[in-house]
């Protein structure tokens, strides 16, 4: 092929496209590498031990990252004795004395407000313990002071057929311009797992909302299995806050696939239905990859100069279908890109996590698979900081200042 038609203009032109492509896939090998090089030297530079990144074929333009957990520091949330009247059991309980983990993030009154899961020792296993949500405060993002009470937790209320005994678990939590928190956490009776709504002006004093698709379709998917939810935020005025897509509230939620859902208030949520009136799968777990089990949405999605970025915790499988670079079973973290634009429309998935278990702790405790899952993200003094459960356990940190404002879409 190449001396019968190097000599004509086809030829040519069909040789000139061939190194052009290899020219292409070159450049792009050469990114990859770039990138990756200058994240490991940050890394080194500052200091702090190796953020875990992703090693791939792919210039990284648009990931956020890298996230590097600083020396010394973590776990920055652990089990305490701590005592309160639980009006469920009516009776004082050392509510947060077995576990604490899997961490909302956010920002008021220049401290970092984390809002975590805690269990009491009620019981053995995974989800069969009561869950309530605990207060923890940091002016450095780092060193953390936790209140001695949850905040938001089963009680005699309207609410009881969904929370008792299983409680409150798992929250995410965003902020509107003027000041209104808005916390989407697992409402838990031991039988079905939904999303519920709060609401709090200053973080420790919440109205529950009910069940986030309660009314939506005359209630149709008020009794599904519904969790882990990612409003769509942005970078304005130096503050993460809730914003619009196309004129509506918006985020991602689901663990077995990325789904969405809409509002007009931040409290009552319609799923987006597909072209046969069946919830609409924006993407599943692959097949061979980390997130061969589970696709779970993470903290609230951030607009960038990219696209629309939502961190999620990926469940490696346990036989043929999981990529065996990982453990079995184990969470890691991964990174969606959607359109801006057309927030249901992928244009880049990370092939490897950015985020790995790595430290002991990350390994040990109620989930032995290993388990770093992501669900806080706050935007503080111009770096971001994520906060993660290890090991369902305890909380820990990993933080971002690689010029992050130039990937984020910020306005005024």
């Amino acid at each position: 092929l190449f001396f019968a038609g190097y000599d004509s203009f086809a030829g040519r032109k069909t040789m000139n496209d061939r190194l052009g492509k290899l020219k292409k896939r070159r450049m792009i090998k050469l990114k990859s590498v770039i990138y990756l090089i200058s994240m490991m030297t940050l890394a080194g530079c500052s200091g702090q031990k190796q953020a875990s990144v992703a090693v791939e074929e792919q210039s990284g333009q648009w990931i956020l990252g890298p996230f590097v957990r600083p020396e010394g520091v973590n776990p920055v949330i652990s089990p305490q004795p701590t005592t309160f009247q639980c009006p469920m059991r009516k009776q004082p309980v050392r509510w947060e004395e077995s576990d604490t983990f899997n961490p909302a993030a956010t920002v008021k009154d220049g401290k970092i407000v984390v809002l975590y899961r805690a269990e009491d020792n009620s019981a053995q296993g995974i989800g069969k313990r009561t869950s309530r949500i605990g207060y923890a405060e940091s002016t450095d993002g780092v060193t953390m002071s936790q209140a001695d009470a949850p905040v938001l937790f089963p009680s005699e209320d309207d609410f009881k057929e969904i929370e008792w005994e299983g409680g409150c678990e798992d929250p995410r939590v965003a902020m509107t311009e003027d000041g209104l928190y808005v916390m989407l956490y697992t409402a838990w009776n031991r039988n079905l797992p939904r999303l519920a709504v709060a609401t709090s002006r200053d973080l420790k004093n919440w109205t529950k909302h009910g069940l986030a698709f309660a009314k939506a379709y005359n209630g149709r998917f008020a009794n599904i299995a519904s969790k882990s939810a990612s409003i769509v935020t942005g970078v304005k005025d130096g503050r993460l806050v809730i914003e619009k897509v196309a004129g509506k509230y918006f985020m991602y939620w689901g663990e077995n696939a990325v789904c969405a859902a809409t509002s007009d208030n931040l409290t009552d949520w319609a799923p987006v239905l597909n072209e046969n009136n069946e919830l609409r799968e924006i993407a599943k777990p692959r097949s061979g990859y980390f997130d061969s089990r589970l696709t779970e949405c993470g903290p609230p999605a951030i607009k960038t100069v990219n696209g629309i970025v939502l961190l999620y915790n990926g469940k490696n499988g346990y036989k043929e279908e999981r990529d065996p670079a990982y453990p079995a079973g184990a969470y890691c973290a991964g990174q969606f890109l959607f359109d801006a634009n057309d927030p249901y429309k992928v244009l880049d998935r990370l092939d490897k996590p950015f985020f790995v278990p790595e430290a002991a702790f990350e390994k040990s405790g109620q989930y032995k698979d290993g388990t770093v899952f992501i669900e806080g993200l706050a935007y503080f003094k111009n770096k971001l900081y994520l906060y993660y459960g290890c090991a369902d356990s305890q909380v820990a940190v990993a933080i971002c200042d690689d010029n992050i404002d130039s990937k984020l879409k910020t306005h005024n």
